[in-house]
């Protein structure tokens, strides 16, 4: 006779279950948010509120450890999570129906208090629904393998009419299973669907190019690139990025808007046509991030085009008292103050739309983003803009300075070889050592290298393209073969000098010397 427990799948096949009820649950909320707003996503919501609530530390050992390989980390490891807790409610869920639906409804609620973390009611609705499919999918595949009841227990029956009565049910649950996860995959599937299809959009909007600068940027000199080190002006691929985005924004130029309010006489709203329409200034700038270790690679030049802040200011009529320029972006949750005296002073302070040629890239934050000279970019670069209030620090805390980040964060001056790489071999016939200094808003005076320790020797700068600008440089080196350390330090406009001590990047820069060592032939 067949017993109750004999007419539950098997263990695998239950886990299996509980999986692909929860793929459901993701894949409607992936489609839903594709359709309104990717971040609200219920993985993305979830991971995203994991960022906001990681402690500085975690934040710096991801950044440092992983690079620009922290988010899909982040987000298989709540993936991971997921499929674990999923296969264990589908394995009791025959026998604890009640504790399996209030698992797989916790997913939703999961994503729906992420959510109303980072934004409001309407960024909730993916997940709600995300939890009520994933709840629906499970119900329907524990109604597709019932036990026999008691009466039917008791009725006799021929053993071969049993066992083709459980193989027509495994059969049926097994196609129930298979029907299940297509539609898991078809959701999931239609959510990258919807967004490529954006995408699409948003690249013929794209396709359609830039207006002239009113003011060009001025030609770079002969001779500010040094063989062997980095192009001076970094490829819109290769510029490094640092933000709080799992996933990157894809903002509709058509329908996106720029709020410009606070203490100011004239609020503004600006289109994106608006801002094509305004005077551009076209700058070669350099950009750092304050997640910089010394020697690190989050530094990188660009050819930027965008409306001065100059006419903003002129525009709005900035009123007497402000001290903080507070920026919002459409990446949920993120804002940034930037010293109002940075975007008033003379520099090439500037609302972005292009990058060397090009309309500004989706990863770097179209259809506008703010750029600073002079400031790290924590405090003056937000990417995917949607508004701009002028106000007081008294008034509004920033994003990172809510999480003890300094409030002022002047970009240091910093060096570092980038030839030969450290234990690599410096060959006989070109014994260059080579890097670059940057020190924007202030510019580079010299640079030292000094090799074991000894006496410090001024090395050979590169062609000044300007202060905004970092610096190249070279050293030939002379000494003996063998086993050798290499530090280099730089000194700004200004006089400072870099200081020996190493310090962390937080809570305003890393400093120190950066060290290599080599093998000279």
């Amino acid at each position: 006779m067949t017993t109750p427990d004999s007419r539950r799948p098997p263990a695998l096949l239950r886990m299996a279950a509980g999986v692909v009820a929860a793929g459901v649950a993701v894949g409607i909320g992936h489609l839903v948010a594709a359709l309104t707003d990717p971040v609200t996503s219920p993985l993305i919501a979830v991971g995203s509120a994991l960022i906001d609530a990681a402690p500085t530390p975690a934040k710096e050992f991801a950044v440092r450890t992983l690079g620009t390989n922290d988010k899909p980390v982040l987000l298989s490891t709540v993936a991971l999570v997921l499929l674990v807790f999923a296969a264990v409610l589908g394995l009791v869920a025959w026998q604890h129906r009640r504790i399996a639906y209030a698992g797989i409804a916790l997913l939703g609620v999961a994503g729906v208090v992420a959510a109303l973390t980072r934004g409001g009611v309407l960024d909730t609705i993916p997940s709600v629904l995300a939890g009520v499919a994933g709840v629906l999918a499970l119900r329907f595949l524990l109604t597709r393998r019932q036990p026999r009841t008691s009466a039917e227990e008791a009725e006799p029956r021929a053993a071969s009419a049993i066992d083709a009565a459980a193989g027509r049910s495994r059969r049926g649950f097994l196609l129930a299973l298979g029907g299940t996860a297509a539609v898991a995959a078809l959701a999931g599937g239609g959510g990258i669907v919807v967004g490529r299809v954006k995408a699409a959009g948003a690249a013929a909007r794209r396709a359609l190019g830039l207006p002239a600068p009113t003011s060009p940027a001025p030609p770079l000199p002969e001779g500010v690139q040094v063989s062997g080190v980095d192009r001076f002006v970094t490829a819109n691929a290769d510029f490094y990025r640092v933000d709080i985005s799992l996933v990157t924004p894809r903002v509709d130029a058509s329908t996106w808007t720029l709020t410009i309010d606070g203490m100011v006489d004239h609020p503004l709203t600006l289109s994106y046509d608006d801002l094509l329409a305004m005077p551009l200034i076209e700058r070669n700038i350099t950009l750092t991030c304050v997640s910089n270790e010394v020697g690190g690679s989050y530094v990188s030049t660009s050819k930027w085009l965008g409306v001065p802040f100059s006419e903003i200011i002129k525009r709005v009529g900035v009123q007497a008292g402000v001290d903080q320029v507070y920026s919002y972006s459409s990446d949920s949750g993120y804002t940034c103050s930037t010293p109002f005296q940075a975007v008033n002073d003379g520099r090439d302070a500037m609302i972005v739309i292009g990058m060397n040629g090009e309309v500004l890239p989706d990863a770097h934050g179209y259809p506008a983003r703010m750029l600073v000279p002079g400031l790290f970019g924590f405090v003056s670069a937000t990417k995917w803009l949607e508004r701009i209030e002028f106000t007081t620090y008294a008034k509004r805390t920033a994003y990172w300075t809510e999480r003890k980040w300094a409030t002022d964060a002047p970009i240091l001056t910093q060096s570092k070889i980038e030839v030969p790489k450290s234990l690599a071999t410096l060959p006989k016939d070109k014994p260059v050592i080579a890097g670059v200094a940057w020190a924007q808003h202030r510019g580079i005076k010299k640079v030292e290298i000094r090799i074991d320790g000894g006496d410090w020797h001024d090395v050979k700068l590169a062609a000044d393209g300007g202060i905004d600008l970092w610096r190249q440089w070279s050293y030939t080196y002379d000494g003996p073969a063998g086993l050798h350390g290499a530090e280099v330090r730089a000194t700004d406009l200004d006089g400072n000098t870099q200081p020996e001590a190493r310090t962390k990047v937080f809570p305003d820069g890393a400093r120190g010397w950066h060290q290599i060592q080599f093998t000279s032939e």
